[in-house]
């Protein structure tokens, strides 16, 4: 099996979690959860970039020194990963010595092939974005000058080292052509086709005007531009500069996972720093669309900033993961709705799937001895069903492998429908006393359902899947996709079952 590297971004911590990181690391989670479900070795980062003029005023707002201020925030992003269910294998922190010594030593192979340079800068430049625009970028409003991201910009004239990004044009626009996959989804795929087509300039890379980042080797009066720094996270967690370190195979990563204000730098940036670096870049960027809430744009001033941890206190955390991934497409812009919320957790979750296992396992606890039923030949309608079952890993795996989470639940949610379509046509209540060995035959097949249902959303909803898997009684080793293959023994005793989701009122 290979070996598979996925990561979220690492969050920046002026301020504490949001839906959007929740959002963002959920997918690199079930992207991860899913990997392993197959088999193979997964090393799934995330983190925290701590450096940067942003963080150092924060610091200075909140009254700390910027290191203690770091631990705290960075504390809050830990919890989230405790509390979301997130199986990362690595929490990097941009303040750790082990990625000081990955960016010092990045910055010294690329000055060693000439591909930096000291010069100064002077440009309009974003404090909140952490990055320089071009005048033809920017919007003028009431006097004040701001960025595309709505960013107020400054004139700053400093002291520079500079990257030759400029030589990398042509280099970026051959990758890009020989690997469509690179960025996704399309939309942001042309745009950054678009800027780089436009005319790269050489890069900023160093700043002289705060000191809270990583020292330039050799110049302490400069401090690395806080991009080269927290790009560079990906091969440090890696074992960088230890190209014969054990977590080393995993490089490149597989998908950078990221939200689509970020895809330039991951997309642009990070590929050319590689490739001047003699590394090569990552297989691919995948940038998601932002979160509104119940049609309002999400913002700190109107005071409708999604709490992701309040969201599981109050339905749920399998719940909550289900709706994030299942409501919209993962690259487009989505509208959180509590109306919604409430539409799929009780449709789909407790109508559709949870409905199915409870009629399912009664019928089996009270007809059946509470044992598993012996197959029997089948009928036409059996075939359909298996054949369903028998194709829906597959499906689901190449949904997930083009980032597709929706679809993937779409997909087995169509399957769970088709269940209840079988169960209501066969009527396994009245072959009780009519045809006993069909009646076992059918609820074998819709325990059978269930257990492909189970095993492809566990990376979906970890914890209510393995209450269910315990319910059909299938052993923990046997849980994998593999697994589905084997058939459970007749006649294995499963438990009393117990309805796995709570319906939640509209209105909540």
């Amino acid at each position: 099996m290979a070996s598979v590297y996925y990561t979220t971004p690492i969050y920046y911590v002026n301020d504490k979690p949001h839906i959007g990181h929740a959002y963002t690391s959920l997918a690199t989670d079930v992207a991860a959860r899913w990997k392993r479900l197959e088999g193979h070795e997964v090393f799934f980062l995330t983190g925290t970039d701590e450096h940067g003029q942003k963080v150092e005023k924060a610091a200075q707002d909140a009254g700390m020194d910027p290191q203690a201020f770091t631990d705290r925030v960075s504390g809050s992003f830990r919890e989230l990963a405790e509390r979301m269910g997130f199986s990362n294998d690595d929490f990097i922190r941009t303040t750790e010595p082990r990625h000081r010594r990955a960016c010092q030593a990045l910055w010294e192979e690329l000055l060693r092939r000439d591909e930096i340079y000291l010069g100064h800068y002077e440009g309009w430049y974003a404090v909140r974005d952490e990055a320089f625009y071009g005048p033809d970028e920017l919007v003028e409003r009431d006097g004040v000058k701001y960025a595309p991201s709505g960013a107020p910009v400054a004139w700053v004239k400093e002291p520079s080292y500079f990257f030759r990004l400029s030589r990398w044009q042509d280099w970026l626009l051959q990758f890009y052509e020989e690997n469509p996959g690179f960025i996704a989804p399309a939309s942001r795929r042309n745009e950054v086709i678009s800027f780089v087509r436009s005319g790269l300039q050489d890069l900023s890379i160093s700043r002289t005007s705060f000191r809270w980042g990583v020292p330039v080797p050799n110049d302490p009066a400069h401090v690395m531009y806080v991009w080269l720094d927290a790009l560079t996270n990906y091969i440090t967690a890696a074992g960088y500069p230890d190209t014969e370190a054990p977590r080393w195979r995993f490089w490149p990563a597989d998908v950078h996972f990221v939200g689509k204000d970020i895809v330039r730098f991951h997309a642009i940036y990070w590929p050319a720093f590689l490739k001047a670096a003699g590394l090569e870049p990552p297989r691919r960027v995948f940038a998601h669309g932002w979160w509104t809430n119940e049609g309002q744009k999400i913002s700190k001033s109107l005071g409708n900033v999604i709490d992701p941890l309040a969201l599981i206190d109050e339905y749920g955390l399998d719940p909550v993961r289900y709706f994030l991934l299942r409501e919209v497409p993962f690259g487009n812009d989505g509208d959180f709705a509590r109306a919604a919320l409430a539409g799929r957790i009780n449709g789909e979750l407790a109508d559709t799937l949870g409905n199915l296992a409870n009629r399912t396992l009664s019928l089996i606890q009270r007809n059946c001895e509470g044992r598993l039923p012996a197959t029997s030949p089948g009928t036409d309608a059996d075939a359909e069903l298996l054949a369903g079952l028998a194709a829906l890993p597959a499906t689901v795996a190449a949904h997930l492998e083009a980032q597709e989470f929706h679809l993937a639940l779409e997909t087995v949610m169509a399957g769970a429908r088709a269940a209840n379509g079988y169960i209501t046509v066969q009527q396994p209540w009245a072959l009780k006393k009519t045809d006993p060995v069909r009646m076992a035959a059918v609820l074998r097949h819709l325990h059978s359902a269930l257990r492909v249902f189970a095993t492809v959303l566990q990376p979906f909803m970890p914890d209510t899947m393995a209450a269910m898997l315990d319910q059909l009684g299938v052993p923990g080793e046997a849980r994998g996709l593999a697994a589905l293959s084997a058939p459970l023994p007749e006649g294995t005793p499963l438990p009393p079952p117990s309805p796995l989701f709570r319906k939640i009122e509209a209105s909540a």
